[in-house]
């Protein structure tokens, strides 16, 4: 299983400060804060966004940056050596066009989640890479997340055997705020949330079985909010400006929901992975709490965790048969850590500084990143065609050349 980039081409950028670009500016915009915070030698040189508001709220952030309209100075910049890196946080279905245009420029990229919003168009970007031999890193941060590295440290150390299935139950308690008030309700936008927010996910569940979904099955549907008729979505707003945590509940009171919703809010996946593992996965965005239960189920025992940020636990069985207890042979405290996502987002930039930099491995796999996007194109396909099975496409033998 491919962990990180390949490190002979191109050469590491070892000359000064690497000057980084912020493309989009919406929630996830903020992730060039951590080059400042963490003191990482490089500096945002310049952001990028449409609207103006943004671009102006911007400026506490990055008070040194220039700020553009749209990435196409960028790209002159680029063009004159001006410009090393990017970080696209832009929606989903512009990551593609985006990630192809800066690494055809030479410049490295930092993609957020998911690659692209098609199989065809994470190979697409993959092969750009190839072609240009330009530094391509996937934002999936949940691999820092301590309650991840939690359990994979414990299925390296043998805790339960060799992993035969796993399970993850991902309660999305704010999905009606986070996912139906804007872009990410639209299915031509996102092709739907079992990829645009089941990519973490997939991808967590690859990396503990250690392979890749090769068949799934999927079903579910609009259940709760395709009958909510408040809609006129939040205009240039970001979520951070109209999510009221205290507010909308039950699910059926919420109000402003984008004007376009048809992706689905409660979905179920099962998958066959390529080593003979397998795992499902469950998604539901109208539950009251939020957080994501993984169960791994080895062949001398089983894991779950309790909670997936501060206080959370990971629970071990693996001494003998009974019935239920709660007195479980190992609990593991999932250690806390500062910044975003259980401190994952500022391991995550500083990770794609060194990567450039010095061509250090990453735990983030753009073949990985792929994978998962072509686990949930898949079982989207599935569950919208009443739950028949699907096989994901094989990746081309010259991108996994290039990659391995």
């Amino acid at each position: 299983m491919t962990l990180s980039s390949p490190l002979e081409d191109p050469p590491p950028h070892t000359h000064g400060d690497l000057r980084l670009a912020v493309v989009g500016l919406g929630l996830r915009g903020r992730l060039g804060r951590h080059v400042a915070e963490r003191g990482l030698p490089a500096r945002v040189v310049a952001v990028c966004d449409p609207l103006a508001a943004r671009r102006e709220r911007s400026r506490e952030l990055y008070p040194e940056a220039a700020h553009h309209a749209d990435h196409r100075p960028l790209l002159d910049r680029a063009a004159n050596g001006d410009l090393d890196g990017v970080l696209l946080t832009t929606p989903d279905d512009t990551h593609e066009e985006l990630a192809v245009s800066f690494l055809e420029a030479g410049v490295a990229v930092f993609v957020d989640k998911p690659l692209a919003i098609t199989t065809a168009g994470c190979d697409r970007v993959l092969d750009a890479a190839r072609r240009t031999g330009t530094r391509l890193y996937v934002g999936h941060n949940m691999r820092h997340m301590p309650v991840v590295r939690t359990l994979r440290e414990l299925i390296a150390k043998g805790a339960i055997g060799e992993v035969k299935a796993i399970w993850c139950r991902h309660f999305v308690g704010h999905g009606g705020d986070f996912y139906f008030k804007d872009w990410h309700a639209d299915r031509r936008r996102t092709t739907g949330l079992l990829l645009q927010k089941g990519a973490h996910d997939l991808d967590v569940i690859h990396w503990l079985a250690g392979g890749y979904t090769v068949r799934t099955q999927a079903m579910g549907g609009l259940t709760v909010y395709g009958d909510i008729a408040a809609r006129g979505g939040q205009g240039e707003r970001t979520m951070t400006e109209w999510y009221d945590p205290g507010a909308n509940w039950p699910p059926t009171s919420l109000t402003g929901l984008h004007d376009v919703v048809d992706v689905e809010d409660l979905s179920m996946m099962n998958m066959r992975l390529d080593n003979g593992v397998f795992a499902a996965y469950q998604q539901c965005h109208f539950t009251p709490d939020y957080w994501r239960n993984y169960t791994v189920i080895g062949t001398h025992g089983r894991m779950e965790n309790f909670g997936d940020t501060e206080g959370a636990v990971v629970k071990v069985w693996n001494s003998r048969r009974s019935g239920y207890r709660v007195d479980a042979d190992l609990v593991v405290e999932v250690p806390s850590e500062d910044g975003g996502h259980g401190g994952a987002d500022p391991q995550l930039v500083a990770e794609f500084v060194d990567f450039v930099r010095a061509g250090i491995p990453t735990l983030t796999s753009p073949i990985a990143a792929r994978q998962a996007v072509a686990a949930g194109c898949a079982a989207t396909e599935s569950l919208r065609a009443d739950g028949i099975p699907v096989d994901i496409p094989p990746l081309a033998p010259e991108l996994l050349a290039h990659f391995a």
